[in-house]
């Protein structure tokens, strides 16, 4: 790679920076609509030029990457530097950013100067506000059809935004309890055997009850240290609870309005279980988040994450089940970063490149085995044994082929959506706040952000 072109790299990102989180804000407040299909081939007609199957002489394309956990990192470094080496016509430059809602400012702030890269990383919640505001260019006409076919149904729904496809991820996420079963047999509790066979929120508030009285004081593990904050995680943890009890974050539908769906009697039931929880002394509250590791709770609610290190714990003895149902099946969070081609002038074709690289099967299996993400594509699945019909995983691939997983409210209003009831969450359930009067307030913000962008119109700002 070329000095000019590092140096280039590197100026993006000052003027990024130098942006400030003014022109942040003012992006992250036009950001919102709705659609929930999946975009097909005829979507290409549509006027999407991001790629048109040339790529004239070397290729020079710089990327942004939240520096995340260091196996993630290390292993799309590894990535980087194998891929320019194989080949001469695309050079791709890697530069790390912060992560979690510095790499969001920043994104955004750039965005505002024009100085986003050629191809960005980003949580792939944010891509309908990125989508809707002219973030992102859209990419149907970058990926082959078998390649797309070979996209999880989960990435492809979480790339699309009002039927266009946006974005691609390599991995996928997975959400569940992680449970003890030795412990739960010797309680005379049963073991869920997948999605069909969920305990109910009822048979949940009774099992810690056993559980308690076999010995473990605080048996529920709901990463309180970090609930107890009004971030992301709320929302990607907790609106499952909502949706099985048949509320909302948002109107699923136009996405017009959140009053009767957020502070609606289903949204309200499952909080205020949750919060019944707490208040019984159930929930490990703990900030030292080992709750499970040290066996102080036989029930943790997390993520695929952790399944490394519950399993080096508790050696043959972690099992994964489904999340509860509050009364209409269980549902669980999906979601992930992906990578998506920003608006200016980067050579498509040179981008879907290396993309391509990144999504072929050993290439999904290395991230996904760094990170211990669930893989994107069918053909990464079944290189995995986690995933085999008898794997420790199998029901995280369950659920994101199923649909029990569901994405976060895909409209541009995000932003302020999952500000809004993360907030209530850690307020209502982990604070003992009243869930009425939390979520009418919650109500209240969402709708005057809809009202302050006309309903986020689908022909953008």
């Amino acid at each position: 790679m070329n000095t000019p072109y590092r140096d280039l790299g590197r100026c993006r990102v000052r003027r990024a920076l130098l942006a400030g989180l003014s022109a942040a804000v003012l992006l992250l407040a036009g950001c919102s609509a709705g659609g929930d299909g999946e975009s097909t081939e005829g979507d290409k007609a549509a006027g999407d030029t991001t790629c048109d199957g040339r790529i004239d002489g070397t290729a020079h394309i710089t990327m942004w990457f939240h520096a995340g956990q260091s196996g993630e990192l290390s292993t799309l470094k590894s990535q980087v530097k194998e891929f320019n080496r194989a080949q001469p016509q695309v050079r791709v430059e890697l530069v790390t950013l912060p992560e979690q809602r510095p790499y969001t400012e920043l994104v955004l702030s750039a965005a505002a100067s024009g100085d986003l890269p050629d191809l960005l990383d980003f949580d792939g919640a944010n891509l309908y506000s990125y989508a809707w505001s002219g973030t992102l260019k859209p990419i149907d006409s970058c990926v082959p059809a078998k390649v797309r076919g070979d996209l999880l149904p989960s990435i492809r729904r979480q790339g699309t935004y009002d039927k266009r496809l946006w974005g691609v991820g390599t991995f996928d996420s997975g959400l569940g309890l992680y449970v003890r079963p030795s412990v739960l047999k010797k309680a005379g509790v049963r073991v869920p055997k997948g999605t069909g066979d969920a305990w109910t929120a009822d048979e949940l508030t009774e099992i810690l009850r056993k559980l308690r009285a076999d010995g473990y004081e605080a048996p529920l593990d709901l990463n309180f240290a970090d609930s107890a904050r009004p971030d992301e995680w709320n929302t990607y943890a907790y609106a499952p609870a909502v949706w099985s009890a048949g509320g909302d974050l948002i109107d699923p539908e136009e996405f017009r309005t959140a009053d009767g769906f957020l502070n609606g009697p289903e949204s309200v039931g499952a909080l205020t279980t949750m919060q019944s929880w707490v208040e019984d002394g159930y929930v490990d509250e703990s900030v030292d988040k080992s709750a499970f590791v040290k066996g102080r709770s036989v029930i943790s609610w997390m993520g695929h994450w952790k399944y490394g290190e519950y399993s080096e714990a508790h050696p043959g003895d972690v099992a994964i089940v489904p999340l509860p149902d509050f009364g209409r099946g269980t549902v669980t969070g999906m979601g992930s970063w992906q990578w998506g081609i920003p608006s200016g002038g980067a050579d498509g074709d040179a981008v879907w490149r290396f993309l391509e690289y990144l999504l072929q099967p050993e290439q999904v299996v290395r991230m996904s085995e760094a990170n211990g993400a669930i893989p994107a594509t069918e053909r990464a699945v079944k290189l995995s044994p986690l995933y085999d019909e008898d794997g420790a995983e199998r029901l995280f691939i369950e659920q994101l082929r199923s649909g029990v997983a569901r994405p976060r409210p895909q409209t541009p209003a995000y932003p302020a959506v999952t500000d809004a009831f993360a907030r209530a969450v850690a307020e209502i359930v982990f604070a003992g706040a009243p869930a009425q009067r939390t979520l009418d307030r919650a109500v209240e913000a969402i709708d005057q952000d809809l009202a302050a962008h006309d309903g986020y119109p689908k022909s953008g700002p």
